[in-house]
C-alpha cells in the first residue's frame, strides 16, 4: 500500500494551534493562486495562437500533478465552476461565437491531462493499487471504453456534436479517477479548500442577484452574452420565440427573466417574474446544482452558518432539480438519524421511483418540455435499442432549433431525445445507457455503506446525491451533463471512498519500517506527523 502525504508541513516543525491556521490558509490560497494560473490567461493565449494555448495548459496540467498532485481535485473543480468569468473578463480578445465555444473547452483539456497524467501514474505503480481502488479502477475504464465506442459511431455523422457529449459524459468519470486516486495515495486536505472554493462560489451568486449592472459591467458581461445574441440571431431563435410568444426583448436583461421554478404548474399563485443567476460559470441551471452542492457539502463539514447563509440563494435560482437534491439528501439525513440506515435507503428508492412515475404522467399532460424530450428518447430507444452514437439527439444536434414544440406537445414526444440526460443517453446509447448509469449507482452504494457505519454527513451527501441527481436526469439535461451537478458529486465520491480506502489500509498495515524500494514523497511532502483533514470529518451526532 502506498501511502504519500499531500504538500504539507516539513516533518521537523513543531506546530503549533497558532502555526496550523496561518499555513492551512497558506495551502488554500497556493491552491487557488495554482488554479487561477491554469486557467486565466487562457483566452489572451489562444487569440495569440490557440495551439500556444493547448500547450501552454496542458504543461500547467501536468505540472501540477507532478509538484502538487494532492492539489489536483480542488484545482479541477475550481476551474470547472471558474473558468467562464475569466473568459467573459477577456471575451473582447475574441473573435466570434466559435472561438469563445473553443476557449470554453480549455477547462476539460486541464482536468483530462491532469486526469491522463494520474491514470498513467497509477498503470505504472506510483499512485496506491490495492484491491479496493482496482475494482473501482477498473470498472470506471470499462465504463469509458463503452462510451469511446459509442462515439466513435456518432463521429461518423455529427464530429462536433458527438465530442462534446463525449466531453459531457466522460468528465465525470475522469473527476472520479482522479479524486479516487488522488485520495488513496495521499492525505488530502480537501475541505478547506472546498470551502473557500464554496464561499467564493456563493459570493458571486449574491453580488450578481442584488447588483446585476455592476456585475455585467466588472465581468465584461455585455460582451461575453453578445456571442449569445449572435448565435441567437443566425439559428432564428428569438423570431421564432417572438412568434410564439409575443415576446419582445428590448435588452440584455429581458433574456434573464422567468417564472419561479419554470413550471406551469405555479401559474396564478403570485409568484412574480425573476432574473435568473448565472454564476461564475454563466450558467443558470448548473450554477443551482452548484450552490444546492455546497449548502449541503457545508453543512456537512461542520460550517453551519456558511450553508445556512447560501440556502437562500438555492430557492432564488429557481432550479427545480437543485432544490430537489437539497431537500432529498436533508431528508435522507434527518430519517437515518430517526429510522436506521436501510429504513432510510428504501424509503429513498421508493421516494424517487414515485417521483419518476408522478412526474412523467403530471409533465405529459401539461406538455412538460422535460418529460416530452424524454418520451422521444424512450420511442428511440425502441426503435433502435442498440444506439445510434453519440451526438446523434440531444440540446446539441443539428434539429433541436427546429423542433415544433406545440406540434410535439400535442404528439407527447418530440422526434429524437432533448432536455432529458436519460433520454438523451438512451436515444445516442440504447441499452448500453445502463453501463454508465449503473456505474454511478454502484458508486452510490459503496458510499452509503459506510456511511451506514460511520454516520459521516458527507458520505450520506454522495450516496444519496448522486441517486437524487440520476433520478433528476430524467427531466434535465443539466443534472448529468453538467459538471456542478453529477460532476461535483462523483468527485466528491472518489475523495470519500478513496480515504476510506487508504485510512483501512493504514489501520491494517505491519508497524515495520518503510520499504526503500517503494517510491519516495515528492519534495516538500510532510510525512505521518502531518495534520490530517479527512473528507469526511463531521460524524452526524
Amino acid at each position: 500500500m502506498l501511502v504519500r502525504h499531500a504538500p504539507g508541513f516539513p516533518d521537523s516543525v513543531a506546530l503549533s494551534r497558532r502555526d496550523i491556521v496561518p499555513a492551512r490558509a497558506q495551502e488554500v490560497a497556493l491552491t487557488i493562486a495554482l488554479a487561477v494560473a491554469s486557467i486565466a490567461f487562457a483566452p489572451l493565449l489562444h487569440a495569440l495562437s490557440p495551439a500556444l494555448a493547448i500547450l501552454a495548459q496542458t504543461l500547467v496540467a501536468c505540472a501540477i500533478i507532478a509538484a502538487a498532485p494532492g492539489y489536483a481535485p480542488p484545482i479541477a473543480i475550481f476551474i470547472l465552476l471558474f473558468q467562464s468569468i475569466f473568459v467573459s473578463i477577456l471575451s473582447s480578445y475574441i473573435a466570434g461565437p466559435s472561438e469563445l465555444d473553443f476557449i470554453k473547452g480549455y477547462n476539460f483539456l486541464n482536468c483530462a491531462v491532469m486526469w491522463l497524467a494520474t491514470f498513467a501514474l497509477y498503470v505504472l505503480r506510483r499512485r496506491d493499487r490495492s484491491s479496493s481502488v482496482d475494482r473501482l479502477m477498473i470498472g470506471s475504464t470499462l465504463v469509458l471504453g463503452a462510451v469511446l465506442v459509442y462515439f466513435v459511431a456518432g463521429l461518423l455523422q455529427n464530429g462536433l456534436a458527438a465530442s462534446i457529449y463525449l466531453r459531457n459524459i466522460v468528465l465525470p468519470l475522469f473527476l472520479f479517477q482522479l479524486a479516487l486516486l488522488t485520495a488513496a495515495t495521499y492525505e488530502v486536505r480537501v475541505t478547506p479548500v472546498l470551502v473557500t472554493i464554496a464561499v467564493l462560489f456563493v459570493v458571486c451568486g449574491y453580488v450578481e442577484l442584488v447588483f446585476r449592472d455592476f456585475w455585467l459591467a466588472i465581468t465584461n458581461g455585455y460582451a461575453y452574452w453578445h456571442f449569445d445574441e449572435i448565435k441567437a440571431t443566425d439559428l432564428g431563435t428569438w423570431e421564432r420565440e417572438m412568434r410564439a410568444t409575443g415576446q419582445v426583448f428590448v435588452d440584455l436583461k429581458d433574456r434573464f427573466v422567468f417564472s419561479f421554478l419554470n413550471t406551469p404548474l405555479l401559474e396564478g399563485l403570485g409568484f412574480a417574474d425573476m432574473l435568473r443567476v448565472f454564476g461564475p460559470n454563466i450558467s443558470a441551471i448548473s450554477y443551482a446544482y452548484g450552490v444546492g452542492f455546497f449548502v449541503l457539502f457545508l453543512f456537512s463539514v461542520g460550517r453551519r452558518l456558511l450553508a445556512v447563509a447560501a440556502l437562500p440563494l438555492v430557492i432564488l435560482c429557481g432550479v427545480k432539480g437543485a432544490l430537489i437534491l437539497v431537500l432529498f439528501v436533508a431528508a435522507a439525513w434527518i430519517s437515518t438519524r430517526l429510522l436506521g440506515a436501510v429504513v432510510t435507503l428504501v424509503l429513498g428508492f421508493l421516494a424517487l421511483i414515485a417521483y419518476v412515475i408522478v412526474g412523467l404522467y403530471v409533465g405529459l399532460q401539461i406538455g412538460d418540455y422535460h418529460v416530452i424530450g424524454f418520451m422521444g428518447g424512450w420511442n428511440g430507444f425502441l426503435q433502435a435499442p442498440f444506439g445510434r452514437g453519440l451526438g446523434a439527439g440531444g440540446n446539441l444536434s443539428a434539429d433541436f432549433a427546429s423542433i415544433d414544440w406545440r406540434a410535439a406537445q400535442q404528439a407527447g414526444s418530440v422526434d429524437g431525445a432533448v432536455e432529458s440526460a436519460v433520454g438523451v443517453l438512451l436515444y445516442q446509447m440504447g441499452i448500453a445507457a445502463a453501463v454508465p448509469l449503473g456505474f454511478y449507482l454502484v458508486i452510490a452504494m459503496k458510499a452509503w455503506r459506510l456511511y451506514a457505519v460511520s454516520g459521516l454527513l458527507t458520505q450520506g451527501l454522495v450516496a444519496f446525491g448522486i441517486l437524487v441527481v440520476l433520478v433528476s436526469g430524467f427531466f434535465q439535461e443539466e443534472a448529468l451533463f453538467a459538471p456542478p451537478a453529477l460532476g461535483l458529486l462523483v468527485c466528491l465520491a472518489g475523495l470519500v471512498l478513496g480515504n476510506a480506502i487508504r485510512a483501512n489500509s493504514q489501520s491494517r498495515a505491519p508497524a515495520f519500517p518503510a520499504d526503500p524500494r517503494r517510491p519516495v514523497a515528492m519534495p516538500g511532502a510532510s510525512s505521518s506527523k502531518a495534520i490530517k483533514t479527512r473528507t469526511e470529518q463531521v460524524p452526524s451526532r
